[in-house]
C-alpha cells in the first residue's frame, strides 16, 4: 500500500470522526437570541426627551440579521391611570445589521414624556413585557433634582417645537406596527408581507463566499470577479433552536478571469461551482467563553463549461471545522481548514497534485470594519498557492457608500481551473467587494 493511499484513508477516517463528534455536540447545544430594553435615566418630567436603549444579542448557532424599526410604541402607566401611548423614533445610524455568533449590537430611540404623566411611571415597549421605571415628579417631590418643562417641547423625531401632549393618535400607532401580543423581536419582521413567496425566497437566500470585482495583475488590465450565494432549504420552525435539517443549503459560486487588454476582451476562464452542504456557525460554544466552534460539510462540483481539450471538471466532498475566537474591541479570528476528498476526476486526475487536499483558511474581521483573509494550498513538490485579501467598508470613507474597498494578492497555481497546472506570478488587484 502506497503512502498516498494510506493518507487518503486516514483523511477519510478523520473526516468521518470529526463530523460525528461535532454532529453530536450540535444536539447538546442550546442557544437563544433576544432584545433587552432600558431607559437612559431614571427621572424626567413632562415634555422632556428620554432615550430608550436596546441591546440585541445573538447567542444562537448562526449569524443573525436584524432590522431595527424606525419607530416603536411606548406605553406609559401610572399606578392608577390608563395606559398612554407615544411614538419613539430611532436615533440616526445603520438600521440593518448582521450580528455574529456570541455578539450583540445596540440601538437607541428617543421619545417625549407625555405632559399628562405624573408620579412614578411604568414604561414598556408595546409587545415587550419588560417594565421600565421612570420618575416624572417635579422638583419639589422628586428624589432627583429636575424642573418641569415650560412652553413648547421638542418633537422626538424632528427636534422642532410642538404644543400640546406627545400622546400618539391611533393612526400613528398603527403605522408603527404595534401589537399587544408581539413587539419588535430579533426574529420578527416589521410591516406587511404583500408577496409571501418572495419574502420566503428573500429570507432563505444569503451571501456565501466573497463577492467582488477587482482589476489589476498582468498589464494592470486583468479583471477577476466572483459572485456567490447560498439558499437555505428549510425554514426553521424555531430559529432559536434549529433542527439538523435547518442547516442544509444549496450553494453557488462563479469565478471569472477577464482579459481587458486584448482584442475583443475575452474571458480567459470561468469556474462554475454548485454545492450542497450543511452548516452551523456555532456547533459548540462553552459557557462564558469567547471561543466557539462552527462546522460546514458537503459536496461540491466545479467545472469551466468548456468542451474538448479545454474541458476541466472535478468533484469533492469536504469537512470544514471553523475555530472562532472573539477578540476585544469587536473582532473575530477564524481558522477554517477545509479537508477535501476528490472523486470522479477523469478529465484532470492530477489536479490534487497542484492544490493539495486541504485549503488552509485564516480570517480576521472587525465588526463593521477591516476584514483580512488568507488562503494557502500546498501541492506536491513545492506547488504552493497563496491568496491574501483586505477589505475596508466604504461607509467609513468620504464616499459614504455601500460595499468595501477590496485588495487581492495571488501567487501560485489554480488561479483558473483551465490553467490549474500553470504557475501564476504575483498578481495584485484592486476593486469593490459587496461581501468581503
Amino acid at each position: 500500500m502506497t503512502d498516498q493511499i494510506r493518507w487518503k484513508q486516514r483523511l477519510h477516517r478523520l473526516s468521518i470522526m470529526a463530523f460525528a463528534i461535532l454532529f453530536f455536540l450540535s444536539w447538546a447545544h442550546t442557544a437563544q437570541a433576544g432584545i433587552v430594553y432600558s431607559l437612559d435615566r431614571n427621572h424626567a418630567t413632562a415634555g422632556e426627551t428620554v432615550h430608550i436603549n436596546a441591546v440585541v444579542f445573538n447567542n444562537t448557532s448562526n449569524a443573525m440579521d436584524w432590522v431595527a424599526p424606525k419607530t416603536i410604541v411606548l406605553q406609559w402607566r401610572s399606578e392608577q391611570g390608563e395606559p398612554l401611548r407615544t411614538i419613539a423614533h430611532r436615533v440616526e445610524g445603520p438600521s440593518s445589521v448582521s450580528i455574529p455568533v456570541n455578539n450583540f449590537v445596540q440601538f437607541q430611540w428617543r421619545a417625549v414624556v407625555p405632559q399628562s404623566t405624573s408620579g412614578l411611571q411604568a414604561v414598556n415597549v408595546e409587545g415587550d413585557g419588560t417594565l421600565l421605571a421612570l420618575d416624572t415628579n417635579t422638583l419639589e417631590s422628586a428624589r432627583v433634582a429636575s424642573v418641569p418643562a415650560t412652553g413648547p417641547v421638542l418633537d422626538a423625531e424632528k427636534s422642532d417645537p410642538i404644543y400640546g401632549d406627545a400622546v400618539a393618535p391611533e393612526h400613528m400607532v398603527a403605522q408603527a406596527g404595534a401589537s399587544h401580543t408581539a413587539g419588535p423581536a430579533p426574529i420578527s419582521s416589521q410591516g406587511s408581507t404583500p408577496n409571501l413567496g418572495f419574502e420566503r425566497f428573500r429570507n432563505a437566500i444569503s451571501p456565501y463566499e466573497p463577492v467582488y470585482f477587482d482589476v489589476g495583475g498582468q498589464d494592470n488590465r486583468m479583471a477577476r470577479f466572483q459572485i456567490s450565494l447560498k439558499y437555505r432549504l428549510f425554514t426553521p420552525d424555531d430559529p432559536q433552536h434549529p433542527s439538523f435539517v435547518d442547516g442544509l443549503y444549496l450553494g453557488y459560486t462563479q469565478t471569472s478571469l477577464w482579459d481587458l487588454h486584448s482584442d475583443s476582451n475575452p474571458f480567459i476562464d470561468t469556474s462554475f461551482k454548485p454545492s450542497l452542504f450543511w452548516r452551523r456557525d456555532a456547533i459548540y460554544r462553552p459557557n462564558e467563553s469567547a471561543f466557539f466552534l462552527g462546522l460546514q460539510s458537503g459536496v461540491e462540483h466545479e467545472s469551466n463549461g468548456k468542451s474538448g481539450e479545454d474541458s476541466r471538471s472535478l468533484n469533492f466532498a469536504y469537512v470544514q471545522p471553523e475555530f472562532n475566537y472573539r477578540l476585544g474591541h469587536g473582532s473575530t479570528l477564524t481558522f477554517a481548514p477545509r479537508l477535501k476528498h476528490y472523486f470522479s476526476m477523469s478529465e484532470n486526475p492530477d489536479y490534487k497534485d497542484y492544490v493539495g487536499n486541504v485549503d488552509w483558511k485564516l480570517r480576521w474581521a472587525q465588526d463593521n470594519g477591516l476584514v483580512l483573509t488568507g488562503l494557502y494550498r500546498h501541492g506536491k513538490e513545492g506547488r504552493n498557492s497563496t491568496q491574501l485579501e483586505a477589505a475596508w467598508p466604504l461607509k467609513r470613507t468620504f464616499l459614504n457608500m455601500n460595499g468595501y474597498f477590496h485588495v487581492q494578492y495571488f501567487k501560485g497555481y489554480n488561479e483558473t481551473l483551465l490553467g490549474y497546472d500553470q504557475k501564476t506570478g504575483s498578481q495584485v488587484r484592486f476593486g469593490l467587494a459587496l461581501v468581503p
